[in-house]
C-alpha cells in the first residue's frame, strides 16, 4: 500500500466526512511546486486557495518568522502588545485606497475579518441588515455562510441562519445578467424587502471566488458606491481571495477605481501563516467600543512577521506588476484554447487570478460540472493541482502563486491543455 491509499484511509477513520480534501498527502513543497509522501512532484495551481502569493516557504518569509519565534510566540495584543502589530497597522492603513485617515485590525481568517467588518458597520450605522450577492463567498461560519450566496457545499444543511440578511444579484454577463439587470434588482429589494435606510453595510467581492471568478464591471461597483453614499450604507469590499497583489493590483477593487469603506483581507496576507485583517476609515473603525473587537489570537506575532516579509516581497520582487504580466500570458493561452474547444465557453479574470468556464454547448452554455471535475482529475494524475468553482461546480480556477518561474508556468498550463483535451476524449468515449 502507498503512503497515500495509507493517509487516505487514516483520514477517513479519523477526520470527518465534511472536511473534503484532494488525495495529494503533502512532504515538501518550494515555491510554486509541492511534493506528496509518494515522492510524486505536482505543479501548484492553487496555492493553499490563493495564500502563498509569494509561493510556498519564501525566504524572507521564513527568516521574519524563525527571526520573531527567537523572541516570542504569543502574548495576546490585549494584554501585552507588540510593535510590529502597530507598524502592520500604519503599513495597511498606507497601502489601502482611500485619501483618509484609517485604522486596522487584525485577526486570524477571511471569516473572522468579515464577520468583525460587518460588527463595526452595524455599530457605526445604528443599523443592523447587510446586503451581500448571488454567488458570493465571505466564510463558513456562522454569519459569513449567511452572507455566502452559493448552497453547496457550504450552506446545504446547516440553518437556520441569521436574520437580516439579504442577497441581490450579481452581475454575470456570459450568463446574460447585465449591470443593469442587477442594480435594477437591488433597487427591487430596497422596494420590496429592506429600507435601504435600515441597511448598515453592502459587501461585495470584487472579483468573486468560489462564484466562478466573475468580475465586477466597473460601472457595477462605481453604482454601489453612489447608492452607499446616498443612503449612508458602508461599503465593505471583500479582498480576501482577490487582494494581496493577486489581480495585479494590491486590491482588485483598485481596477474600478472605487473606494470602498471598509476592506477585508486574509489568505495572501500571511504567506501561509494565518492572519486577517480589516482596514477601514478611522471614523468607521472607531464607533465599537474598547473591548468589543478582537480576539485571543488575532495579530499573532508569528503571522505579523509573516505579513511584514510577505508586503515587502511584494514590493521589492514587484509582484502585482508580475501579476498582470504573467495573467495576461495565461489569458492567451486559455484563449488560444478556447479557440479549439468549444467546451470552454468563457475566459476571464484579473491578474493571475483567472479561470475558465466549462459548457456542454457553446450556444446554449449548459453547465458542464462533470467534465469540470474529470478535468481535474486528468491534471492531477498528470501533476497539476487545480480547484473549482461556480455556483454550478463548472469553472477551473487558476491561482499559481505570483512567484511561479515562467518556465513552470509553462509546464503547467501544458499540462492544463492536455488534461482538459483527454477528459474531453474520454467524456466522448463514454457517451459513443
Amino acid at each position: 500500500m502507498s503512503k497515500t491509499a495509507e493517509l487516505k484511509a487514516r483520514q477517513a477513520k479519523a477526520v470527518p466526512a465534511g472536511v473534503s480534501s484532494k488525495s495529494i498527502y503533502v512532504a515538501k513543497a518550494e515555491n510554486a511546486e509541492l511534493w506528496d509522501v509518494d515522492g510524486r512532484r505536482f505543479i501548484d495551481f492553487a496555492a493553499g486557495i490563493a495564500v502563498v502569493n509569494t509561493g510556498h516557504r519564501h525566504p524572507r518569509v521564513v527568516e521574519a518568522v524563525a527571526r520573531q519565534l527567537e523572541a516570542f510566540a504569543h502574548t495576546c495584543f490585549h494584554v501585552a502588545p507588540y510593535e510590529s502589530y502597530v507598524r502592520l497597522a500604519e503599513r495597511m492603513n498606507a497601502i489601502a485606497p482611500g485619501d483618509f485617515p484609517k485604522k486596522t485590525l487584525f485577526l486570524n481568517s477571511g471569516a473572522e475579518a468579515v464577520e468583525n467588518a460587518v460588527k463595526i458597520a452595524r455599530i457605526a450605522t445604528k443599523r443592523s441588515a447587510v446586503v451581500a450577492f448571488t454567488g458570493g463567498f465571505h466564510g463558513r461560519t456562522l454569519l459569513a455562510m449567511g452572507l455566502t450566496g452559493k448552497v453547496m457545499p457550504y450552506k446545504r444543511g446547516f440553518g437556520p441562519f441569521p436574520a437580516e440578511i439579504y442577497h441581490a444579484t450579481f452581475p454575470t454577463p456570459y450568463r446574460g445578467v447585465t449591470t443593469a439587470q442587477a442594480l435594477a434588482d437591488l433597487d427591487q429589494l430596497f422596494h420590496a424587502d429592506v429600507d435601504p435606510k435600515s441597511v448598515a453595510a453592502i459587501i461585495v467581492e470584487p472579483v468573486q471566488g468560489e462564484g466562478g471568478f466573475n468580475v465586477a464591471p466597473t460601472e457595477f461597483l462605481q453604482a454601489l458606491r453612489r447608492i452607499c453614499d446616498e443612503h449612508g450604507i458602508v461599503m465593505i469590499a471583500d479582498e480576501v481571495q482577490g487582494g494581496m497583489g493577486r489581480t495585479g493590483r494590491m486590491f482588485s477593487i483598485e481596477h474600478a477605481g472605487v473606494v470602498p469603506d471598509l476592506i477585508t483581507t486574509a489568505k495572501g496576507l500571511g504567506g501561509g501563516f494565518p492572519i486577517s485583517a480589516v482596514t477601514g476609515r478611522a471614523s468607521i473603525m472607531d464607533a465599537a467600543h474598547p473591548g468589543g473587537l478582537g480576539g485571543t489570537y488575532g495579530g499573532n506575532p508569528i503571522s505579523i512577521a509573516a505579513a511584514h516579509a510577505v508586503l515587502d516581497v511584494i514590493d521589492a520582487e514587484g509582484l502585482c506588476a508580475r501579476a498582470a504580466t504573467l495573467g495576461a500570458r495565461m489569458r492567451a493561452k486559455l484563449d488560444a484554447l478556447a479557440a479549439q474547444l468549444p467546451c470552454i465557453g468563457n475566459v476571464r479574470g484579473l491578474g493571475m487570478m483567472v479561470a475558465i468556464e466549462l459548457v456542454k454547448d457553446p450556444k446554449t452554455r449548459e453547465p458542464d460540472a462533470a467534465l469540470t471535475a474529470a478535468i481535474l482529475a486528468q491534471a492531477e494524475q498528470r501533476g497539476l493541482i487545480l480547484l473549482s468553482c461556480g455556483v454550478d461546480a463548472n469553472v477551473v480556477r487558476l491561482l499559481a502563486p505570483l512567484t511561479i518561474p515562467e518556465a513552470v508556468l509553462d509546464e503547467g498550463m501544458q499540462i492544463l491543455g492536455e488534461s482538459i483535451r483527454a477528459a474531453v476524449a474520454a467524456t466522448a468515449k463514454s457517451a459513443a
